[in-house]
């Protein structure tokens, strides 16, 4: 499902250079669900951006699918990212003025899938994540454990071979979370990719393994 070899991302600006990703190199197969821990800074998020394609690596190789895909341009990113990935973030990133359903539908629409078959698929995962009820609610009307709900029926919705979470419980509560965390380990049971960055070590249990990252590098448990 991914390969990284060799992977380096180097932040510069006129006076300071910023080595975030040194040399990563690791594979996630298909059906896998991998969590990624560390301490702050040392380069979780920046590797969820390269593997979510919303960024690409100063130097290495991204095979997504047997595909290299970390030298795409743009466009070319962004049409593998709508087709292939799901996002969740800790932060639920919904549209405040569109309602929950809406939400839902949003990438089903960027990618033209015709008003009876997205309208279908949203019914079924608002169903299956237990927010039907709150269909044409507002997401300031919900709670944070409904939004991440929502969030994940999102990222579900267009059938996605990978999804990636960055801290899907960091805003809620420990029973929320728990939730959460078992309905990623649902959907992973039914086949889907997970990579998560996590730094509660409850969540990361959740995960067939763990990469722990320290100063952009992967690192055996014993170094952190």
């Amino acid at each position: 499902m991914i390969k990284l070899e060799n992977i380096q991302k180097v932040f510069r600006t006129e006076e300071v250079e910023t080595v975030a990703l040194n040399n990563i190199s690791l594979e996630v197969n298909d059906g896998e669900f991998v969590a990624i821990m560390g301490p702050s800074g040392c380069g979780k998020s920046t590797l969820l951006n390269i593997l979510g394609l919303l960024d690409n690596p100063t130097d290495g190789i991204y095979r997504l699918d047997g595909k290299e895909v970390g030298k795409l341009k743009e466009s070319q990113r962004t049409k593998v990212r709508k087709g292939q990935i799901g996002f969740i973030f800790q932060s639920f990133n919904l549209i405040d003025e569109l309602n929950v359903e809406e939400n839902v539908e949003l990438p089903l629409t960027y990618l033209g899938i015709p008003k009876q078959e997205r309208r279908q698929r949203v019914e079924e995962v608002l169903r299956r994540m237990s927010i039907s009820h709150r269909a044409h609610h507002f997401p300031q009307q919900l709670s944070g454990g409904q939004q991440q709900r929502v969030a994940i029926a999102r990222a579900v919705v267009m059938n996605p071979k990978l999804i990636l979470a960055d801290e899907p419980t960091g805003n809620l509560d420990s029973k929320n979370g728990l939730e959460v965390m078992q309905l990623l380990t649902e959907l992973n049971q039914e086949g889907t990719t997970i990579v998560m960055v996590t730094h509660s070590e409850r969540d990361a249990s959740h995960a067939q393994r763990i990469i722990k990252l320290f100063d952009g590098q992967v690192v055996p448990d014993v170094l952190l």
